[in-house]
This record gives structure tokens, C-alpha cells and sequence, in this order.
């Protein structure tokens, strides 16, 4: 555990500076402006970290834990439940049309910035989860159950947005949940969220599994 606390490797620097430039940017509007309005994106910024502080556990104790694929369901579940806060930040644009958000262009760099980041952790949490399903599942099967994980993240998000749902509600209000779920169903707006957001993540995901095969191959050529 100590291990997986304290160990960094070039991208986990890279993406404490990306996070540290974010918190520069907001506190420098709050110096500005006087004003902590968008202060909700450092929290919604946390959560989208939850998915890949739990895909770097669930690799930290893949070697002790390998062999009890009980523990691998329990740690997924929990991770597909959070997955969705990941991309969820994007929708934060719609704070552009608040009054309190007069710095038009500044506000929209601000939040761009930290869905790019809610997107990259995201990511890199797809790439974790890849990891450990290739170790127990053929490669297409892998590839079929994280193509479902981005469309239910694109559902997580309107159940985030829309519907004013949270992770924890599974356990705090499922069955309010479940009644909402059920009538969502009949929403077309349900649908078209769904698969732009899960479209969107699954073409970035391969993207940045194209561009990973592409520098691998690159290195090894070099190296050849």
C-alpha cells in the first residue's frame, strides 16, 4: 500500500502539475472576482479522481487478491458507479449561462480545463480496469464489457445532470433510483445522452488506445 501511495511515475507527476494548474487558475479568478463560485468544480475534480484512485487499488491488490475474483466484481461495481463522475465535468458548462459567471472567456478555459483533466483521469481509470479484465477475460470479451462501461457512464451522466442523482444513491435512495430509471426509459433526451456521452467516451478511449499501440511499436522499432 505504501507503494501505491507514494510512488510516481513521469504520468502521475504529469497529472498533479495538470491538477496544481487547475487549482492556480481558480484561485486566481477567486482573487479577481471575490468570488468562490466555481468552487464546485475542485469537488466535482475529486470525484472524477474516485474511479481512478479505485482502478490503481484494485491493480495494487490484483497480486494478493488475484485468485478471488469476488473481490474483483466488489472493486468493479464500486468503480462503475463512479466512472461517470469522471466525464460528468463537461456538463459544467452549463454554469456559463449563470450571472456570477461574467468572465466569459476566462470561465470557459476553467472549466475546459478541468473536464480535460475529469476526462484524462478518466481515461487512465479505463486503462486500469483494461488491465485487469485482460488478465481474466479473452481480449474481445474485454473489449465488449468496457464498450458497455462507456455507455453507461453516458447514462450515469444524464442520471447526474438531469435527474440530480449521485453515486451514492444506489445505497441511500435506490428505490427512488430504480422508479426514476424506469420512467427515464420513455425520455428521448434519455437516449441521445446516452450515446453521445458514451459515444464520446468509447471513441476517445480508443483513440488513446491507438496512439498508446502506435508508441509502443515506435519504441520497439527504435529499439530493434
Amino acid at each position: 500500500m505504501k507503494r501505491f501511495f507514494f510512488s510516481f511515475d513521469t504520468v502521475h507527476w504529469n497529472v498533479a502539475m495538470a491538477i496544481g494548474f487547475n487549482m492556480l487558475l481558480l484561485l486566481f479568478r477567486i482573487g479577481v472576482t471575490h468570488s468562490f463560485f466555481y468552487s464546485f468544480l475542485v469537488w466535482n475534480l475529486f470525484l472524477a479522481a474516485v474511479p481512478y484512485g479505485l482502478s490503481r487499488l484494485m491493480i495494487a491488490t490484483n497480486k494478493k487478491q488475484g485468485s478471488k475474483m469476488g473481490w474483483f466484481y466488489v472493486g468493479f461495481v464500486c468503480w462503475l458507479l463512479f466512472f461517470p463522475n469522471s466525464p460528468y465535468i463537461i456538463t459544467d458548462l452549463v454554469h456559463l449561462h449563470n450571472e456570477r459567471s461574467y468572465l466569459l472567456w476566462y470561465d470557459l478555459f476553467l472549466v475546459f480545463i478541468f473536464a480535460f483533466n475529469g476526462l484524462l483521469l478518466g481515461m487512465l481509470s479505463l486503462m486500469d480496469i483494461q488491465q485487469l479484465l485482460l488478465a481474466r477475460f479473452s481480449r474481445k470479451a474485454s473489449r465488449a464489457i468496457l464498450f458497455c462501461c462507456c455507455f453507461l457512464a453516458g447514462y450515469g451522466i444524464y442520471l447526474g445532470r438531469f435527474l440530480r442523482f449521485n453515486s451514492w444513491d444506489v445505497f441511500s435512495k435506490p428505490i427512488v433510483l430504480l422508479r426514476q430509471i424506469a420512467y427515464s426509459t420513455t425520455d428521448l433526451k434519455t437516449w441521445y445522452i446516452t450515446l453521445a456521452f458514451g459515444g464520446f467516451l468509447w471513441i476517445l478511449f480508443s483513440l488513446s488506445q491507438s496512439i498508446r499501440a502506435k508508441r509502443v511499436v515506435s519504441i520497439n522499432n527504435n529499439h530493434g
